[in-house]
């Protein structure tokens, strides 16, 4: 498809509406895995309850999808990055640390861990203009990491997990790209294998508080970890990489850690600073730089 064809024109504009639309969600998906620390709820208990919503909203999609077709090793990395290492650092460390952290270490740093795996992997070039970007966005999210880190005890082991929630979706995005795993196959994937993998450990292995939660927040969560998270959210991600590339999806969704920290301030009373605030227009003029640049050439191998 050539770059300046209508069809690949339609193919960004898709790709870039897909990536804005995640930005909502990832945020989201923030907020509730952190309110849902302050509930009566184990994190093992939130992510029964994303991969439950997530199974039952995914069998009826069978009859018009059909099956996924992924297996072997490529559905291990899906599972093991999308499915289990991204959600459950995260709701695990959101018992530790709160949102303004998740957003720094976690979706933060998810554009460096791609930008470093497309060029190992899939022979991305770093553009003069993608470094800016990155740089950019660095320093922001650097502004924004002093603005909102406290005196909190504990909340490094937290931070650590981020990290390795980040790195795992960054591996899963890199391994969507280089193997063409469409989003549909690779978002019903984790819909339908996670769920029968992860229940029956968490029903016997697992510390759960599920009884004494109430219904409604039983429900909400499913709903949005399980549908919105998991089906919505997979789908126009993995719909993002496969139009625009994992770097410009990524950059995009830097915005998501001052978005988060932004929308905590009054929904969750975790408050920020003027360092805070301009870290955030800082990764969002980065994230912008970022957006702009040249479609990534791939280096001579």
């Amino acid at each position: 498809m050539e770059a300046s064809s209508p069809e690949a024109r339609r193919e960004r504009r898709i790709g870039y509406a897909c990536a804005f639309a995640v930005l909502f969600l990832w945020v989201g998906f923030l907020l509730t895995a952190r309110l849902s620390a302050r509930q009566a709820l184990t994190p093992w208990d939130t992510a029964a309850l994303r991969h439950a919503g997530a199974f039952l909203a995914a069998v009826p999609l069978v009859a018009v999808l059909g099956w996924p077709r992924l297996g072997g090793a490529r559905l291990l990395v899906v599972l093991g990055t999308a499915a289990f290492g991204f959600p459950l650092a995260a709701y695990v460390a959101l018992g530790f640390a709160p949102v303004a952290h998740a957003g720094v270490f976690m979706t933060g740093m998810l554009p460096f861990f791609t930008a470093a795996l497309g060029f190992w992997l899939l022979g991305e070039a770093w553009t003069r203009r993608r470094f800016a970007s990155l740089g950019i966005v660095a320093a922001g999210i650097l502004l924004l990491a002093i603005g909102t880190f406290g005196d909190q005890p504990g909340t490094w082991r937290g931070d650590l997990l981020f990290l390795c929630g980040s790195l795992s979706w960054a591996i899963y995005t890199t391994a969507i790209r280089r193997w063409r795993i469409s989003a549909v196959e690779g978002t019903m994937a984790v819909a339908l294998w996670a769920g029968p993998v992860y229940l029956p450990i968490w029903w016997l292995a697992l510390p759960s508080s599920l009884h004494a939660a109430p219904w409604g927040v039983i429900g909400f969560q499913m709903l949005f970890q399980g549908v919105f998270a998991v089906l919505v959210a997979g789908f126009l991600f993995t719909r993002a990489v496969t139009a625009i590339g994992p770097g410009r999806t990524t950059t995009i969704t830097s915005l998501v850690p001052g978005m988060a920290a932004l929308a905590a301030w009054p929904l969750l009373g975790e408050p920020l600073n003027a360092a805070a605030l301009s870290g955030v227009a800082l990764v969002t003029a980065g994230m912008v730089i970022g957006v702009l640049q040249p479609t990534p050439v791939a280096r001579a191998r």
